[in-house]
């Protein structure tokens, strides 16, 4: 498969509008994140979902996801910032505990990621949840993402690239791409300096993944201010303004099984809460399918998302 074609595709039908990809990232960070996903996963609502191997309860929701492989993609959502590693890493994580973003992003813009004892460490933890999503799925991920971009951070990004080519998986899985273009981020007037700062730390990104033998998305939305209030349907609505021609858009839905009820076991691990309740809500709503209508987008399906053993894919439908 040439790297270029993922996205290309899919067969032409008559009326075919073009689609977008959703992606509900942080499956198995805790039981209410996990069951919004598969609600929503099985009723129609999502393209793929990315997967927290590190977490402690991954093995317990795994086996509820397979279930659902044929509806979705899934990838390798790669976590350096939350929770424990799955190996030791005395460079990285001395205490036991993974840095805050702030704290590895400095070391990335330092070039300490690229010191001998780090890179060592960041190959053998990639490699550690890659091997966990392999013993649970029995296959290796659609795809691989970063949980709070991670992935694309300098000194990161050359260990990922080096550590699945060394597994034989360039043109058989994709990479998410969170960067977009400048005139696409205003256009959607949302938090502007957010999406701007993601798109400068992937600079180069993509053209490293392809020259790799990775395919990517092209287009990419769902930057949040993660508000407790407000209409959630009007920052999605945004999400589909200026599409780019491999759309991929990512949501954060949590809140099953009690939506009402504030998530104890979420908030001792991250600050995205109470919005997770509103995403969920709207995603399973008839607003949604309104919205991408409206837009004349259509939601693509998770299998147009697989590079191993499928079609190719498109991002039309």
């Amino acid at each position: 498969m040439r790297v270029d074609a993922f996205g290309e595709g899919w067969p032409p039908r008559s009326g075919a509008r073009p689609a977008f990809a959703l992606c509900a990232d942080d499956f198995a960070m805790t039981e209410g994140v996990s069951q919004a996903i598969l609600s929503l996963a099985a009723q129609g609502r999502l393209s793929a979902t990315s997967v927290m191997t590190t977490m402690p309860r991954w093995r317990e929701f795994a086996p509820a996801l397979r279930e659902r492989e044929a509806e979705l993609a899934i990838g390798l959502h790669l976590n350096l910032t939350l929770g424990r590693p799955a190996t030791a890493m005395a460079t990285l994580a001395p205490d036991g505990r993974l840095p805050a973003f702030g704290g590895l992003a400095t070391q990335s813009l330092t070039g300490r990621l690229r010191d001998r004892a780090a890179r060592n460490e960041l190959t053998a933890e990639i490699g550690a949840q890659l091997d966990l999503f392999t013993e649970a799925f029995g296959r290796e991920p659609d795809y691989v993402d970063g949980h709070q971009h991670v992935h694309v951070l300098p000194g990161i990004r050359g260990a990922l690239l080096a550590c699945l080519r060394s597994r034989g998986l360039a043109g058989r899985l994709w990479l998410r791409d969170p960067s977009e273009k400048i005139a696409a981020i205003l256009s959607r007037r949302g938090p502007m300096a957010k999406a701007v700062v993601i798109a400068t730390l992937a600079k180069g990104w993509r053209e490293a993944a392809i020259a790799a033998g990775f395919a990517t998305n092209h287009g990419f939305a769902g930057v949040s201010a993660f508000r407790s209030t407000g209409d959630f349907g009007t920052e999605f609505a945004s999400f589909l303004v200026a599409p780019g021609p491999r759309h991929l858009v990512m949501c954060h839905p949590g809140g099953m099984p009690r939506p009402s009820e504030a998530d104890a076991e979420l908030r001792a691990l991250d600050p995205v809460v109470d919005s997770r309740p509103m995403e969920f809500a709207f995603l399973r709503s008839p607003r949604f399918a309104e919205i991408c209508a409206a837009a004349g987008l259509a939601l693509m399906p998770g299998s147009a998302l697989r590079l191993q053993g499928v079609s190719t894919g498109a991002w039309q439908v």
